[in-house]
C-alpha cells in the first residue's frame, strides 16, 4: 500500500481525534521565521488540516498539500469558508507550487512519510531565498509506563507498527542530513492530552497501522485498550502524556 493510501477510511477519526498544537509552539514559529499575516505557508502532508487551521487563525495565507483524498476533503469542507486557505491535490516531492513562491514550508506529523532527499528538493525549489522548513510532531512521551504498555500492544496488533511517529527519533541523523549543513533549531513542547474513553480509542485507531474492523486484529486490539484505559484512567478520564516535538531550519 502506497504511503498516501494509508489514512484511506481513516480521515474522520484522524480529523475528530487527534491534537493540534500548543499556543506556545504556534508563537515560537511565528516569531523563529518573523511571519506576519498575508504571509504564506505551504502546510505539506496537511492532512485534515489540524496545523493548517492554528497557521489561518494567525492571518497567514495557508496553501494545504495532501494526496490523500478523504484527507483532503475533510480539510477543505471545514477551511472552505476562509478565503486564506488553498488545497492542492498533490504529493510533497512534487507540489505544483510556483519556484520561491512560499515563507514557510511546515510538515506536520508527515515528514516520516516523504521521499526525504525529494522532499528537500522540492522544498529548495517553492521556498523563496533564506525560508526555513519546519517539521512537528506530537510525540508521546516514551518514559511513560502507559505509552509503554500502549507501545506493546500495537507491536503485538500491528504488523506494520514501527514505533509512534513512524519510528522517527529525537536524535536521528536523518534531520542533519535534511537541514543545511546539519543546522536547525530543535524546541520541544509539553502537550499532555487528555481523553475520554472514545477519544482514547480514537486517538490509537487514527494511527496508520492499527487495524481496520474489518482486519482479524481489530476487536483483540479494542480490548487491550479498553483494558489498558480502564487500568490508568481517573473519572472517566486518561491522560498521555505528551510532547511537541519541533525541528526548524534552512534547507
Amino acid at each position: 500500500m502506497k504511503s498516501t493510501e494509508k489514512f484511506t477510511d481513516k480521515a474522520e477519526v484522524y480529523a475528530k481525534h487527534r491534537p493540534g498544537y500548543t499556543h506556545e509552539y504556534i508563537e515560537y514559529l511565528l516569531t523563529a521565521t518573523s511571519l506576519n499575516a498575508g504571509n504564506v505557508v505551504a502546510d505539506i502532508g496537511s492532512g485534515t488540516g489540524i496545523l493548517s487551521r492554528q497557521l489561518l487563525e494567525s492571518g497567514l495565507t495557508v496553501i494545504g498539500v495532501e494526496p490523500n483524498g478523504d484527507m483532503r476533503t475533510i480539510a477543505e469542507k471545514a477551511l472552505k469558508r476562509n478565503s486564506r486557505f488553498i488545497s492542492v491535490n498533490a504529493a510533497a516531492e512534487h507540489t505544483t507550487l510556483d519556484d520561491n513562491s512560499v515563507d514557510l514550508v511546515t510538515a506536520a506529523q508527515a515528514f516520516h512519510w516523504f521521499d526525504k532527499e525529494k522532499f528537500k528538493q522540492e522544498c529548495q525549489r517553492i521556498l523563496k531565498p533564506n525560508a526555513k522548513v519546519a517539521l512537528v510532531w506530537n510525540s508521546r512521551d516514551g518514559s511513560s509506563a502507559l505509552n509503554m504498555e500502549s507501545a506493546e500492544i500495537c507491536q503485538r496488533y500491528c504488523p506494520n507498527f514501527k514505533g509512534f511517529s513512524g519510528g522517527i527519533g529525537e536524535s536521528e541523523d536523518v534531520f542533519k542530513q535534511f537541514y543545511k549543513k546539519g543546522n536547525y533549531d530543535f524546541r520541544r513542547f509539553h502537550n499532555e492530552l487528555e481523553f475520554d474513553f472514545a477519544g482514547f480509542l480514537g486517538r490509537y485507531l487514527s494511527a496508520s497501522y492499527a487495524p481496520k474492523k474489518t482486519e482479524k486484529e481489530y476487536e483483540p486490539f479494542i480490548s487491550a485498550f479498553t483494558v489498558l484505559f480502564e487500568k490508568y484512567s481517573h473519572n472517566g478520564k486518561i491522560i498521555i502524556p505528551n510532547v511537541i516535538r519541533s525541528y526548524l531550519g534552512e534547507v
